[in-house]
């Protein structure tokens, strides 16, 4: 069992950066791959990004590829979202999940945990 905190959503500037943060309880953290998905109003969840278990392998959205990094402390339980040259396209609630895979999975149904969800809404 895992449980998943996600912190650091607000309102921002197009143009400006967030760094989102997701504290994972349990002390398996390292076993799980880990994610973040986005929904927009009248949208259904999309994937962002997502890192492997190790840190060493990861995926991103094309939407995003370039200005959001995914990064991940395995000694803290942590998964951390830099965003930067945020968009107004940008504005969702954001997800934290973990996989049980070992890569980066971009699927959303190969993810077992969710987080409750961050807003973050970007205004031009």
């Amino acid at each position: 069992q895992v449980q998943l905190v996600e912190s650091g959503g607000g309102l921002v500037q197009a143009g400006d950066s967030l760094r989102l943060s997701c504290a994972a309880s349990g002390r398996t953290f390292r076993s799980y791959a880990m994610g973040w998905f986005r929904q927009a109003p009248g949208k259904e969840r999309e994937f962002v990004a997502a890192i492997s278990r190790s840190g060493g392998s990861t995926n991103y959205a094309d939407s995003v590829k370039g200005r959001f990094t995914i990064s991940r402390d395995n000694a803290k339980n942590t998964v951390t979202l830099q965003m930067n040259s945020l968009k107004p396209e940008d504005t969702a609630v954001y997800y934290c999940a973990a996989s049980a895979v070992v890569g980066p999975t971009t699927r959303e149904t190969m993810y077992n945990y969710w987080g409750q969800g961050t807003q973050v809404t970007v205004s031009s």
